[in-house]
């Protein structure tokens, strides 16, 4: 009989919803107090009650469902306006809809072709398949790339010409 492997539980987003709406009902004090519980130490003095609340329902909804993945923190944090970060991750996004399964990237690096193919969920490279371009990147250069970057999916920035 084969194995079955069993993840992690789902998260109890009903739990989740509870817990935030009690968050809600609570008084600036009583956010205060939950804050040091939380963070280990007491909130910013002036940190009005709203801010508390989102901080803290922020917090919980992450130790449920867990933090946003390394790419979008680089994004948000790049970005000069949540209006910028939007539009940078549409277009990365629309970016890499046109790249259909069955695309095959080809990348010459230090004398050597790599062959990277697009599946339906990753990219497979030398009979392994991968969640991202940049995991294969890494494994061609042994550094980190951007990879649709290294394979040629983004334009360089054109430099601008000044007179």
């Amino acid at each position: 009989m084969p194995r079955v492997k069993v993840g992690p539980a789902a998260p109890d987003q009903k739990a989740l919803d509870v817990e935030i709406a009690r968050l809600r009902d609570l008084d600036v004090a009583s956010l205060r107090t939950r804050w040091r519980n939380v963070f280990g130490k007491p909130p910013p003095p002036r940190l009005p009650r709203h801010l508390l609340f989102r901080m803290l329902a922020y917090r919980l909804q992450t130790d449920h469902l867990g933090d946003l993945d390394g790419e979008s923190r680089r994004l948000l944090d790049s970005a000069v306006s949540p209006e910028a970060a939007g539009k940078k991750a549409v277009n990365a996004a629309r970016l890499m809809s046109e790249v259909r399964p069955g695309t095959i990237l080809v990348r010459e690096w230090n004398g050597r072709m790599h062959r990277v193919a697009v599946l339906g969920e990753g990219f497979a490279w030398n009979g392994k398949t991968y969640p991202s371009l940049s995991k294969i990147a890494l494994g061609i250069t042994g550094t980190r790339w951007n990879g649709p970057r290294f394979f040629g999916l983004r334009d360089r920035p054109v430099k601008e010409v000044s007179s």
